[in-house]
């Protein structure tokens, strides 16, 4: 089967360079990461991510496509990708000294099916002072990350106490979970 990737993330793409399974990248338009209300919070990574495969082209009967969204939740609010500076400063000082969890919606479809997960990550950090936050946003610029950090960035080298899951979760792609998808999705070895 040919893989599609349908991310503009660049730490996506290197983590599926990890697994050894050959894919490419091809992007569709923007969606509009729009929740519906009354959405619970541990189901929107799930909706978002089939909300992007279904916005994607139609498919070939070869292909098999990869969606995927993440989100942080903290003290039952969902946090996203802020939307700049003041934002981020909000959310991580909601992460600083707390539990959260990273939640991971991974769509699979081909042209004939669609299957869909959520990885679930609870991540613990230690409380980061205010010139540590702002340190952070000045030099990482987290803006494109959902909860406002990247855990393989200084913050997560120096804030991140324990990781109760995948590691690679919380930087955006499941790789066991998918791997482990694909070869039941797919029904054979690439």
């Amino acid at each position: 089967m040919k893989i599609i990737l349908a991310s503009g993330s660049p730490r996506r793409r290197e983590l599926m360079k990890g697994l050894g399974i050959p894919f490419t990248v091809e992007l569709s338009g923007e969606v509009e990461e729009i929740i519906p209300a009354g959405t619970p919070p541990e189901d929107a990574p799930e909706y978002l991510a089939r909300m992007k495969s279904e916005a994607f082209r139609p498919l070939t009967g070869d292909e098999l496509l990869i969606t995927a969204d993440t989100v942080v939740i903290c003290q039952r609010q969902l946090l996203g990708k802020p939307a700049g500076k003041a934002d981020a400063k909000r959310m991580l000082r909601l992460l600083s000294g707390n539990r959260h969890d990273v939640l991971t919606g991974v769509c699979l479809r081909t042209a004939r099916s669609t299957h869909a997960f959520t990885a679930h990550t609870a991540v613990f950090f230690r409380p980061l002072s205010d010139e540590e936050i702002a340190y952070y946003i000045d030099c990482c610029r987290p803006y494109d990350k959902a909860g406002a950090y990247g855990a393989q960035e200084w913050i997560g080298y120096v804030g991140i106490e324990r990781i109760e899951g995948s590691y690679f979760n919380v930087m955006g792609l499941p790789l066991q979970q998918l791997y482990t998808a694909l070869m039941q999705f797919a029904g054979k070895h690439f």
